[in-house]
């Protein structure tokens, strides 16, 4: 019983992961990791897991993204690159969970 999950737990909650491509200095990243946080605050029965990952850690990280960044995977799919669009976040959150 250890281990995160997608599934619905006891409680009903789903949990969606969020991969956030960023980098320093980013102020757009900033903004992105902010609204992904608000949203999923005010979401009833979803839970967020984010994963930030820093593009320059990994050369080929940086060579994909390159300046593309922020860049948005909800729950494995892309869905958003440079701005987070909060509707369309919550949508694609609910329809994951």
């Amino acid at each position: 019983m250890s281990g995160s999950t997608s599934t619905d737990g006891d409680d009903g909650t789903a949990t969606v992961p969020v991969t956030l491509y960023t980098r320093e200095d980013c102020s757009l990243c900033v903004v992105a990791r902010e609204t992904i946080e608000s949203v999923a605050a005010d979401l009833d029965g979803v839970t967020v897991d984010i994963d930030e990952v820093d593009v320059d850690t990994d050369p080929e990280l940086a060579e994909e993204y390159g300046e593309r960044v922020p860049y948005v995977l909800v729950d494995g799919h892309p869905a958003f690159k440079y701005e987070v669009d909060e509707r369309d976040l919550r949508l694609k959150l609910l329809a994951a969970s």
